[in-house]
C-alpha cells in the first residue's frame, strides 16, 4: 500500500516530451494517481513543465526528487543509457518505479537491476504501454484460442523517421540506436504473440555511424520451430510502419498500429471461415498502463512487463546486435 493511501504520489525525471501522453495526462483521469513533482537537469526547464502541466513540486536535481519522502514513485523517462543507473537510485530510496523502454543498456544491466528489484519489494514496471490495451489482450485470447491454428510465423514492425541526426536517440554513449528505442517495441511484439523468447538467426543493420543502427532487420526462430522476422527504424525507407502480423496453419492476423491504437488501428483475421475486423475504443494505452502501476503499488495486482520480462527483451536485442556485427549498448 502506498504511504498516502489512496493515491500513488509520482515524481518525474526530466522534462522528457513523452512525460505529458504517457504520465501526466492520463493522471488527470486517474483518481488514484498524483503527479506530485518534477526534476530536470536544468532548474528552469523543470520549473517551465511544471508550470505548463499544474505539478506542485520541482526539484533541482534528481538526487532530490528521488530522496523526496512525499513521493511514493518515480517515473523513469530519462535517456535509454541512465534508465538503469536512476531505477537502482530510485529503488535505493525505497520508491516504486514505471520506467520507460528500453529497460536498460544491455541484459547485463537489465539482469542487476531486477534482482535489486526482488529484494527491494518495490513495484517496477517496463513502460511498455501497448502491453495492457485491450487491443493487444485480444489478440493473444485469438492467438491461445486456436483459431489461427499452430503458428507458423510473426512478422512485428516499429519504423518512425527521426531525421535530427543530433538527437539523443542516435547517441551510442545513451545507449542509443534504432533497435533500442524502435526495435524494442517490434522484439517484444514478437516475444508476446510468439509465445517465448526467440533466437537471433541473423540480423542486418543500416547504419549512421560505425556503432548505432538507424535501422534494423532480424530473422527470429521460436522454441515450437515457427519462424520471426522484426524491422524497425528511425531513418530507412520504411518512413512509419507500425504493425503486427501472425500467420498459422488455420489463418493469420494482422493488426494495424499496436503501439498507439488509440490514434487509429485495424486488427484483422482471416480463417477458413472468412475474414472479420475488429476495433476498440480510444482509450489511450497509457491510461491502461497506468491503470496497472497503480494496481500493483496500491493492491498488489500482477504486472505484465517485469524486470524479468525486460531481461528477455534485453536478450534478444543484444543478440541482434551481435549478429550484425555491432557493439553492445553500455550503461551511461
Amino acid at each position: 500500500m502506498s504511504d498516502s493511501g489512496y493515491r500513488v504520489r509520482i515524481g518525474i525525471l526530466g522534462a522528457a516530451s513523452v512525460a505529458p501522453q504517457a504520465l501526466v495526462n492520463p493522471a488527470r483521469d486517474n483518481g488514484e494517481v498524483t503527479v506530485a513533482a518534477v526534476a530536470a537537469r536544468e532548474v528552469s526547464r523543470a520549473r517551465t513543465f511544471a508550470a505548463e502541466h499544474k505539478i506542485a513540486r520541482v526539484h533541482d536535481s534528481y538526487e532530490a526528487l528521488i530522496n523526496d519522502p512525499e513521493l511514493d514513485a518515480v517515473y523513469n523517462p530519462l535517456p535509454n543509457g541512465l534508465h538503469g543507473k536512476w531505477t537502482r537510485a530510485a529503488l535505493a530510496a525505497d520508491k516504486h518505479v514505471l520506467c520507460e523502454k528500453p529497460f536498460t543498456a544491455n541484459e547485463a544491466e537489465a539482469r542487476e537491476v531486477a534482482e535489486l528489484a526482488a529484494n527491494s519489494g518495490r513495484v517496477v514496471m517496463e513502460a511498455f504501454h501497448y502491453r495492457y490495451h485491450p487491443l493487444t489482450l485480444r489478440v493473444e485470447e485469438i492467438i491461445a484460442s486456436g483459431e489461427l491454428g499452430k503458428l507458423r510465423h510473426i512478422e512485428t514492425a516499429m519504423c518512425f523517421p527521426l531525421p535530427k541526426f543530433s538527437d539523443i536517440r542516435y547517441d551510442f554513449s545513451l545507449a542509443g540506436g534504432a533497435t533500442m528505442d524502435a526495435g524494442c517495441y517490434a522484439v517484444h511484439m514478437a516475444r508476446t504473440f510468439g509465445g517465448s523468447t526467440p533466437e537471433v538467426v541473423s540480423a542486418q543493420a543500416k547504419l549512421h555511424d560505425p556503432q548505432v543502427d538507424r535501422a534494423m532487420t532480424a530473422e527470429l526462430r521460436f522454441d515450437a520451430g515457427q519462424t520471426g522476422r522484426i524491422r524497425c527504424s528511425m531513418w530507412s525507407s520504411n518512413l512509419l510502419r507500425m504493425s503486427a502480423r501472425v500467420v498459422g496453419d488455420g489463418g493469420e492476423l494482422h493488426v494495424l498500429n499496436p503501439i498507439l491504437p488509440q490514434i487509429f488501428h485495424r486488427l484483422s483475421i482471416r480463417t477458413a471461415v472468412g475474414k472479420r475486423v475488429e476495433r476498440f475504443g480510444r482509450r489511450p494505452s497509457y491510461a491502461y498502463q497506468l491503470d496497472a502501476f497503480a494496481g500493483a503499488v496500491l493492491r498488489g495486482e500482477p504486472v505484465k512487463t517485469t524486470p524479468a520480462d525486460a531481461i528477455e527483451n534485453m536478450a534478444v536485442i543484444d543478440a541482434i546486435y551481435r549478429a550484425a556485427g555491432l557493439p553492445l549498448r553500455t550503461q551511461s
